[in-house]
């Protein structure tokens, strides 16, 4: 039923059916069995509340004889004179992986706001049953109408914003203030939409979500991804994978960062001592080579670690490298640093053979890598509490290093062009000595971390 601007129903604009539960304005008279009876408002606005605290939208249906003579409909000719004939109420129940999504969400420090044109008791309903707010409380939410937002200053809307849950009849232009509002207030916003009305919404958030399936061309094109199945799920599940990705992002960092920090200051030492340098250039560039192809690669298949939606969101102003993990880069770099330098001279000393001296300061860096890299699978945990076989593509990078180092150390081609020699099983436990000394010291720094609930990540 339409009515027209400014029209304010009185009591006798209501009317309705027996036995139904629904608002009619701007009629007089309903209809039952062929004839006109009045009706009682008090009772329509009460079945009205009581079906949509059920979550119903309710569509009334009305009737109203004109003449032939009238071609063309205006609001003039149903403000007043309908005769009501029935209600439809519809339910859209929510799905119960949406609801499991939403307490994911909760869990993971996301707060999720309902923006909607449905009636402000209807959006509560079903905030509720969603647990929107993320209680058990039965309670129905508290909701912010769009008549209610349009009387509010700027400042007003931000100091209330973060705690409304539900926004019933909004309008495009007041979407749009609700996205600002939050922002203003810090937080990252990432808007779901799929009607041309969203488009600025979607344009102003940080992350635009359109709908693929019953979206419009113009909010996905306004929005910086598209949900191809409509489902709330996959946006749990891309926050999810987004934030595996990130930590092996990082784990990548926080891995090859001490080797190039460790050569580095190898070579400087030796340099500033004026000392023989323990490893060549040609060394240097056999280890990045091989080590980012078959070790640091490998962390981007880590899987994500089971907590992963149960820490808060990650501060956008923080660096990716924090101060904890600089002092393990650094740390680490130490410790690779220390035991080539210690290593080379120690074997030059004992044979006298300046190649074979090189060849363990370049194992030394290779293995201390290689050991270290356990430890970067995860950046809090100890590696073995993830299973030392869950990755099985890192055990095959590992595999494949050692067998190309046997090779770098044997190989008469390889020493040819590296200009490298055979070493002793006496340097090979040194070398593997030093690495696991690394990959100890690191696990016992996590320990003190997480005792002392120093967070690594933020």
């Amino acid at each position: 039923v339409t009515i027209p601007d400014g029209h304010t129903p009185d009591s006798g604009d209501w009317i309705a059916r027996n036995n139904t539960q629904v608002e009619v304005t701007g009629g007089e008279l309903a209809h039952e069995q062929g004839n006109s009876i009045p009706c009682d408002s008090e009772r329509i606005l009460e079945d009205v509340h009581s079906m949509a605290r059920d979550g119903m939208r309710v569509l009334a249906f009305a009737r109203l004889e004109i003449g032939n003579d009238v071609t063309e409909l205006t609001h003039g000719h149903i403000s007043k004179g309908l005769t009501f004939l029935g209600i439809q109420g519809m339910i859209d129940p929510p799905r119960q992986a949406a609801i499991e999504a939403i307490q994911a969400c909760h869990s993971a420090g996301v707060k999720v706001k309902m923006i909607t044109g449905d009636h402000s008791v209807t959006a509560a309903a079903i905030a509720r049953q969603m647990n929107l707010e993320g209680s058990d409380s039965n309670e129905f939410p508290d909701v912010l109408t769009g008549r209610e937002i349009a009387v509010l200053s700027d400042q007003e809307l931000s100091d209330q914003i973060n705690d409304v849950t539900v926004f019933a009849r909004v309008t495009p232009e007041q979407k749009l203030r609700l996205v600002r509002a939050l922002q203003d207030r810090g937080h990252v916003i990432a808007m779901t939409g799929d009607g041309v009305n969203d488009a600025p919404a979607l344009r102003q958030a940080d992350i635009g979500v359109a709908m693929g399936f019953g979206g419009t061309e113009v909010a996905k094109e306004a929005a910086d991804m598209v949900l191809t199945d409509d489902n709330f799920a996959t946006i749990k599940a891309a926050i999810e994978e987004g934030r595996c990705v990130f930590d092996n992002l990082t784990k990548f960092i926080v891995w090859t960062l001490p080797t190039n920090m460790g050569e580095g200051l190898v070579v400087l030492w030796a340099v500033f001592a004026g000392l023989t340098l323990p490893i060549m250039p040609i060394h240097i560039l056999w280890i990045n080579m091989s080590t980012a192809l078959l070790l640091g690669l490998m962390l981007a298949f880590e899987r994500q670690e089971s907590h992963i939606m149960q820490r808060p969101p990650r501060n956008p102003k923080v660096p990716m490298l924090t101060r904890a993990l600089g002092l393990r880069i650094v740390m680490v770099s130490v410790i690779m640093t220390v035991a080539a330098f210690f290593l080379f001279q120690w074997e030059f000393n004992r044979s006298g053979n300046i190649e074979v001296a090189r060849t363990v300061a370049a194992n030394v860096v290779v293995f201390v890598e290689l050991f270290y890299l356990f430890n970067c699978r995860s950046l809090t945990k100890s590696f073995l509490s993830l299973g030392f076989f869950s990755n099985r593509l890192l055990l095959g990078g590992v595999a494949g290093m050692i067998v190309l180092q046997l090779l770098f150390t044997y190989l008469p081609l390889a020493n040819r062009l590296f200009n490298t020699a055979p070493i002793s099983l006496h340097a090979w436990f040194s070398i593997l000595v030093a690495g696991a000394l690394a990959s100890l010291i690191v696990g016992a720094e996590k320990w003190i971390q997480q005792r002392f609930k120093v967070n690594v990540k933020h």
